[in-house]
């Protein structure tokens, strides 16, 4: 009688075991794909991102301004660019690493945990590392800095501005989700 009270609890508990591990891969899940959109809208944000506008320049103080179109575009900016490459290498890991949780069995092997975990981090750093520097020339762009003479262009490229601002935040956003990610592959390992 003892044995079969034994047996029906770890019975319960195996269950129980089983639909933790089974909610945590769907949790893993929802945060893979909300990385992959997150990577994906801030990549296609910021690669798309120009604005075309005309500047007055005044050359001589005794001859009128000559107006002359500018234009603002983030393949101008290397940590823009960098930050586009970033958004799109973490969006094609990420589609990759949906995949493996996908066709992977309920209980993955250590060395498979180890490798998606290492690619987590290295897809956390590269994403805080781009939005560092799409940060820092953005808000060069909207402070200027009057040590080297460089004038704020945000007031004259406001939409420019506003989506690689947005841009940003989303690749902050995409970094928080990966830092969870390697929160969750952590604890997994035994």
């Amino acid at each position: 009688m003892e044995q079969e009270r034994k047996n029906n609890l770890n019975g319960m508990e195996m269950e129980k075991g089983k639909k933790e591990s089974g909610s945590r891969k769907g949790l893993e899940l929802t945060m893979r794909v909300l990385a992959w959109v997150l990577t994906l809208a801030a990549a296609t944000v910021l690669g798309v991102a120009k604005q075309t506008k005309v500047v007055s320049i005044t050359l001589i103080p005794t001859l009128p301004p000559l107006d002359v179109p500018a234009t603002a575009k983030a393949s101008y900016l290397s940590a823009f660019v960098f930050n586009i490459s970033a958004n799109a290498i973490a969006c094609g890991y990420t589609a990759i690493s949906i995949v493996i949780l996908m066709i992977s069995k309920e209980r993955r092997s250590k060395g498979l945990i180890m490798a998606v975990l290492v690619g987590d981090l290295m897809m956390m750093a590269l994403l805080f590392s781009g939005t560092g520097a799409a940060g820092a020339i953005g808000l060069m762009g909207v402070q200027g800095n009057k040590h080297v003479m460089w004038k704020k262009v945000c007031n004259v490229f406001g939409k420019f501005c506003h989506q690689t601002a947005a841009s940003v935040a989303i690749t902050l956003l995409a970094a928080i989700v990966f830092m969870v990610l390697v929160v969750l592959d952590a604890m997994k390992l035994p």
